[in-house]
């Protein structure tokens, strides 16, 4: 792959990782004014989590979009955990 080109692949990733934390503020922001707005008219009648929830499964949907789900328990993540172990391992040792 020429250099431009992993250029081009690296700054769409960035635009994308930028966009989804845009979602999860936006997420956070209007989440929390919902409650606001729950809390204030009817405050015995808790119906804000509804949107809470519908849109979470959303913004997961973009997350693994966006990171993959390799990122939770991908190889990575298992080499690392197998040298994490490993080290832990060493210490009982000592």
């Amino acid at each position: 792959m020429k250099e431009d080109e992993k250029y081009k692949k690296a700054k769409e990733k960035v635009k994308e990782i930028k966009d989804f934390y845009s979602h999860l503020l936006v997420y956070i922001v209007v989440n929390i004014g919902i409650f606001i707005i729950n809390y204030i008219v009817s405050p015995g009648n808790y119906w804000f989590y509804w949107p809470l929830i519908g849109w979470g499964i959303g913004l997961a949907v973009h997350w693994t979009q966006v990171f993959g789900v390799s990122r939770i328990l991908g190889e990575n993540w298992e080499k690392k955990k197998i040298r994490e172990i490993m080290d832990e391992l060493e210490d009982e040792k000592k």
